[in-house]
């Protein structure tokens, strides 16, 4: 039997093509996807043939077919054999699919959905949602302290809903975007900052009582990281969020890490514990249910997030924006929408 999925083939160049249904391993979940989201970051760097993708190591060149979609949620169809947990039919939230109609994964990447008022829109998030979840663990993050997103993709709006929820006051977006520093503020951040602004680090100082304690740093990029230590509060911790997939950048250590005792913290989604979740560092499983317990509860929403839905079958044209747009939206697929 047959599936239909979407795939990079070439740079710039994505495409919905055949492909076979994998089989069921004793402790694998099939699912039928619902919807997956984009991951803006990630998907670009792979459809357009980015060489970094790895933190392992680089490629010496671009290989393809290359795939995406790794934040997603649907309904079970198939369980193996020692899968005591889940259950045909029921509805989850996955880590690490790809963007296909039937997803083959492990049981420890399928979470059940046990509220059926969590949307699969909202569920198709999750995934990527324990990305900043993470770094705001990390950083130890405590109710009261003035807290800044710097960057605001679906990575830093997601820092700003999940901050919210965790206590964090003031909490500061800077984005040069002006809609982004927009939909922030309706987001719950309580400033909102161009960082090209030549005001901006006495704007953000002036607001959070002479810095903040907490950044949650998105761009990836040495001037982002530059900007955004010269904001922060004596003692205060830096979560590296944004993929730095290029060093070409220098910073003071001496003056702006060292003297004032700042941490900078790795966030990478990957660095966290396979088992047993301990203060500031879950694991991506615990994290999942953090995050459906929190949209059951209405302590976070992600409807709000959403701001296109598409068929699987525009995927050519919805990438090719993605390669050539720099204020992409944040994207999902709907795939009951195929014909």
């Amino acid at each position: 039997m047959n599936q239909r999925r979407i795939v990079f083939t070439a740079p710039g160049k994505a495409e919905l093509l055949e492909d076979q249904i994998p089989s069921v391993g004793l402790h694998d979940v099939l699912v039928e996807l619902a919807v997956s989201t984009i991951s803006s970051g990630t998907e670009r760097a792979n459809v357009s043939g980015d060489t970094n993708i790895s933190p392992d190591r680089p490629l010496d060149k671009a290989v393809f077919p290359r795939y995406g979609g790794y934040s997603s949620a649907g309904t079970v169809i198939q369980v193996g054999a020692e899968v005591k947990n889940i259950h045909i039919g029921d509805r989850v939230a996955l880590m690490w699919s790809t963007h296909n109609q039937y997803v083959c994964l492990h049981e420890k990447n399928v979470t059940v959905i046990n509220d059926e008022n969590i949307s699969f829109e909202e569920a198709a998030l999750c995934h990527i949602g324990t990305f900043p979840l993470a770094a705001i663990r990390k950083c130890h993050t405590e109710i009261g302290e003035a807290s800044i997103v710097m960057g605001l993709g679906i990575l830093g709006q997601m820092a700003i809903l999940q901050l919210r929820a965790a206590g964090a006051v003031p909490i500061i977006a800077a984005d040069p975007v002006k809609e982004k520093r927009e939909l922030a503020l309706q987001l719950g951040a309580d400033y909102a900052f161009d960082p090209f602004d030549e005001a901006f680090i006495k704007q953000v100082k002036a607001v959070s009582n002479g810095g903040v304690s907490v950044a949650i740093e998105v761009t990836g990029v040495g001037k982002g990281l530059e900007t955004v230590l010269d904001c922060m509060k004596r003692f205060g911790r830096v979560a590296l969020l944004g993929c730095t997939r290029h060093s070409d950048f220098t910073i003071d250590y001496y003056r702006k890490v060292h003297a004032p005792g700042i941490t900078l913290v790795g966030a990478h989604t990957r660095a966290r514990p396979e088992e047993e979740s301990h203060n500031g560092w879950w694991t991506a499983q615990d994290d999942m249910k953090a995050q459906l317990n929190l949209l059951s509860m209405n302590r976070l929403n992600y409807r709000q997030l959403i701001e296109e839905t598409h068929s699987p079958e525009d995927a050519p044209e919805v990438y090719h924006r993605l390669c050539t747009e720099k204020n992409f939206p944040v994207v999902q697929f709907d795939w009951r929408m195929l014909k």
